[in-house]
């Protein structure tokens, strides 16, 4: 289960910035996170429970916002929607579609003390 490290990986980057902007504890944590970068989003806030025990984020509440995945056609140029990393442009249905958006996970914005 790599959402397990990927929280890990959550909680190094608050603890840094903790460290950094001298804040004592997290209340909310908004974390975007891509549709199409391979996250199950309830895994990830199971996993983060855990994570976050004996940190400044113990207590936190962690907002997942999907981030639709986005794609840009290499025939075509057109810029669309994508659903699967498998998808055919739906402007002239040739199957070099490059992904663009919607591939990552960032913290976007933490609400702290």
């Amino acid at each position: 289960m790599h959402e397990l490290s990927l929280a890990e990986s959550v909680i190094r980057i608050i603890e840094h910035a903790a460290l950094t902007q001298q804040f004592s504890s997290v209340r909310t944590i908004w974390l975007e996170v891509g549709s199409l970068a391979g996250v199950e989003p309830e895994a990830l806030q199971f996993c983060f429970g855990a994570a976050a025990r004996d940190t400044v984020a113990q207590d936190a509440r962690l907002e997942i916002i999907e981030v639709p995945g986005t794609g840009t056609c290499a025939d075509c140029g057109s810029v669309h929607p994508v659903r699967s990393l498998l998808d055919a442009c739906p402007a002239c249905g040739a199957y070099a579609v490059q992904v663009s958006g919607g591939n990552g996970m960032r913290v976007r914005e933490l609400d702290v003390v």
